[in-house]
């Protein structure tokens, strides 16, 4: 039932990649304190709850940098990010390569997801 409750929450967050995550929210899905979420979400998912959440992120914008014009302004803006300069380094810290590299169709992207 904890399993069930979990990936509820996970699909909560997956659907609000885009927006800032209540942590609040996720926990309640789960049916637990946010302490609680994030220590177990830490414990199955061998990384912190932010961490999953910001490789998730930049998943989801490297692929959309390859299969849009969007502009690499807006995409940081579009995620949460302050300056193109803050998206672009953790961009690169996740991918290991630039967010421009990536418009190039030749680059194969890492895929973040739980197991």
């Amino acid at each position: 039932e904890w399993i069930e409750r979990l990936n509820k929450a996970v699909e909560y967050i997956e659907m609000n990649l885009e927006d800032k995550i209540d942590y609040a929210v996720a926990s309640k899905i789960a049916c637990c304190s946010v302490y609680h979420f994030q220590r177990m979400f830490s414990y199955i998912a061998g990384v912190t709850l932010g961490e999953y959440i910001r490789r998730r992120t930049m998943t989801k914008a490297a692929f959309e940098l390859q299969r849009s014009d969007i502009k690499i302004l807006e995409l940081s803006v579009k995620y949460g990010y302050d300056s193109p300069t803050s998206f672009s380094r953790a961009f690169q810290s996740i991918h290991k390569i630039s967010p421009s590299a990536t418009r190039n169709k030749n680059i194969i992207l890492k895929t973040y997801k739980l197991k």
